[in-house]
């Protein structure tokens, strides 16, 4: 029986995929073996030592201790591409929002609810005040291709805009399904000397943080928009007020809010609001959920954020689960063990990321005790597990 610790909501599209007779399911669950959470700080609690993963219904994994949870051998899951459509839709209407100063137009017509009869020839007057440009025939430059990246330009090229995507990194997936009449920019630099609207779709980390900043500014046409739903720290606040307030930008739409945005009047800001749909909560619970089932009963990793994806079809009745540091003679090690207590091997595969590699070795013996714990005291071996077949 897996025992599975839920902190937050989680929609009961993903809960009810965990079949009752194997899996205890409740927010109240003492030494779980899973964690599946949303948005709750795990940061600021005690993670119980019998945990070995943790799963995020969501695409971000800010709240989970990530280093620390590596260290220890518990596999992070997150649900990348889950709440895809709930972003790119509001990206799409980003767009708009930015070019036609249709915030503002809505705004100014609440503040002359009480002219009465006057309505209609104030606004043939004013209208004009908030005409802004069609984006058909506009230039968008998207600045990673992953799940989100790969909908905007896809969509952005339906609705007639030129597009032009920058993605050093894109998987072989995203490439599948990114329409052809994308353009492909060779560097950052170029896409933004290009575009009059950039739409940033690409994880915040030591090397994107501020990604966009003055000196990225400067090489913008005059007038260009910037649309950010990724993450705040892609784009360096103070940068972005002085290029707006010098007019070398048009407008700034985000949800990731600050005091400092909200006092300026060129920026649209959206309470964070990229994923909040019903259908991607039940999209990315059911990811969650399967990318749970799938740790805990086969060993198979898929979207790990700290580990390797590993994935082997079960054809022995045992199975070997190791997690070590990336370091030399690891998997000779573990071979060498259990050839020394004659256990056969049928079938292996070994995958690493970073400072850290992942085991799936499948035996027709069950591995006894003696051998889990020699494999244990490795120097380098951070966590074994075993799983028998049709448990």
């Amino acid at each position: 029986m897996f025992r599975i610790r839920t902190l937050n909501k989680i929609s009961p599209l993903g809960l009810d995929l965990f079949p009752r007779d194997r899996y205890e399911v409740a927010s109240e669950i003492p030494n779980p073996d899973a964690i599946l959470v949303r948005s709750a700080d795990l940061h600021s609690v005690e993670i119980p030592e019998t945990v070995i993963a943790i799963a995020r219904a969501g695409a971000g994994f800010n709240n989970i201790p990530v280093s620390q949870c590596s260290d220890r051998g518990v596999v992070v899951f997150n649900t990348p591409g889950g709440n895809a459509n709930a972003v790119k839709e509001l990206a799409i209407a980003a767009l708009l929002l930015s070019s036609r100063k249709i915030l503002g137009g809505i705004n100014w017509m609440a503040s002359i609810a009480g002219k009465a009869d006057e309505v209609p020839d104030l606004v043939e007057k004013e209208k004009s005040r908030f005409e802004g440009p069609e984006i058909r025939g506009k230039t968008l430059g998207v600045v990673g291709l992953g799940a989100v990246g790969v909908m905007v330009a896809n969509d952005a090229i339906a609705l007639g805009m030129e597009v032009i995507g920058y993605d050093p990194f894109i998987s072989v997936d995203a490439a599948w399904n990114l329409s052809r009449s994308v353009q492909r920019a060779d560097t950052l630099e170029g896409l933004l000397s290009r575009s009059d609207y950039v739409s940033l779709h690409l994880p915040l980390s030591e090397t994107t943080k501020g990604l966009l900043n003055a000196d990225k500014f400067r090489l913008m046409k005059k007038g260009a928009r910037v649309i950010n739903f990724a993450r705040g720290g892609l784009v360096n606040e103070a940068d972005i007020i002085a290029a707006l307030d010098a007019e070398k930008l048009s407008a700034y739409v985000t949800d990731f809010p600050s005091a400092e945005l909200l006092s300026n009047s060129k920026v649209i800001c959206v309470p964070h609001l990229g994923a909040s749909t019903p259908e991607a909560e039940d999209n990315c619970a059911i990811m969650a959920a399967q990318q749970l089932m799938g740790f805990l009963e086969s060993g198979s990793i898929k979207n790990s954020v700290n580990y390797p994806r590993c994935q082997l079809d079960q054809r022995a009745p045992f199975r070997l689960l190791v997690i070590n540091r990336n370091i030399p003679n690891m998997v000779g090690q573990i071979t060498t063990t259990l050839a020394g207590m004659s256990i056969n091997i049928t079938d292996l595969i070994n995958h690493h990321r970073e400072d850290y590699a992942y085991n799936i070795i499948d035996t027709e013996q069950q591995i006894p005790e003696e051998a889990l714990a020699k494999l244990q005291a490795v120097d380098g071996i951070i966590r074994v597990r075993t799983i028998a077949k049709g448990e």
